[in-house]
């Protein structure tokens, strides 16, 4: 049994709700969330602060799931953060969804065969560190484990006309799943540089988190120091992340940083001009040593600057 059409003029409002919310923030906040969204001027919830698994009243099948990241105890959260998402790095098609206890006849679990059985396109709202959150649109009810208290839970795509696709084999599943994997590690690689900074870039001391990027020491393609560690990253904001990615500015292995002699020798604009004025300094470090930068990417990296130095 298909869902109505008011359902599904609901749902694609959520939808669209989540899409405008990403496309302006890297993560979305528990304050995001509990704002829910608007249909016919009436504000419908996105998820249930309390629970994992939420069909709004207003709705006749599930509308979202939620995994809530651990909060920090003893150790740093971002320490153990892959342990948190294993279960997806090490998906084929499908990822587990735990039932909300262990009981398959609770309304929370039947909501989660009802939306198999109709093959609704849901929310699936992922925490990448405590209270923030990667919105996968679409997600669906893939298959159905009560013996197992879970769901294996796949992924999809919304069209060009915004209407979610279902997907339907194998190698879309896969496709599906790599992508979600991608946005997941960058994701938490960025949240776990950023905290560790104090929400601050490493050159300029911009705190707007919004503003920064986490900029790859050694990137990520490379076999031996390309690893998603905080060792492996700097805060940086936009402007400049592109100057490091392009060799304009280096940081050698005693945190210094060298401005090349293209910049220096340009003067065009207080922009300009604060940039310049960064050559010689030391980076802005992370409270905890163990994340400051490693000084072998480091210096491996200046080689590079270096080198593009020298053929510019």
């Amino acid at each position: 049994m298909k869902i109505s059409s008011t359902d599904w003029a609901m749902r694609t409002a959520a939808f669209e709700q989540v899409r405008r919310l990403q496309e302006v923030r890297d993560q979305l906040t528990g304050a995001d969330l509990a704002k829910g969204f608007q249909f016919e001027g009436q504000r419908i919830p996105l998820v249930n602060p309390q629970r994992g698994i939420f069909k709004p009243r207003q709705m006749e099948a599930l509308l979202s799931i939620k995994t809530v990241f651990p909060k920090p105890g003893a150790k740093i959260w971002y320490d153990d953060q892959r342990s948190v998402h294993k279960q997806i790095y090490d998906g084929d098609e499908t990822v587990d969804y735990s039932f909300m206890g262990t009981d398959p006849n609770v309304a929370d679990n039947r909501w989660l065969k009802e939306a198999m059985d109709r093959r609704v396109p849901i929310l699936y709202f992922l925490g990448v560190s405590p209270g923030r959150y990667q919105a996968f649109v679409p997600a669906f009810i893939e298959s159905w484990h009560p013996n197992e208290a879970k769901v294996k839970v796949s992924f999809s795509e919304i069209d060009s006309s915004g209407t979610p696709k279902v997907s339907e084999d194998s190698m879309t599943r896969r496709y599906a799943l790599r992508q979600v994997k991608q946005r997941l590690h960058q994701a938490s690689f960025r949240d776990a540089v950023i905290t560790a900074y104090g929400n601050r870039c490493a050159l300029s001391g911009m705190p707007e988190p919004m503003l920064l990027d986490a900029a790859h020491i050694i990137s990520d393609g490379h076999e031996e120091l390309g690893h998603a560690v905080v060792s492996n990253g700097i805060p940086l904001t936009k402007i400049h992340h592109a100057a490091f990615d392009a060799h304009l500015i280096g940081i050698d292995p005693d945190f210094r940083v060298h401005v090349s002699t293209r910049l220096l020798a340009q003067s065009d604009g207080p922009i300009l001009q604060a940039m310049q004025g960064l050559h010689g300094q030391l980076i802005r470090l992370p409270v905890r040593p163990a994340d400051a930068p490693d000084r072998n990417r480091l210096a491996h990296r200046f080689e590079m600057f270096r080198a593009a130095a020298y053929s510019a």
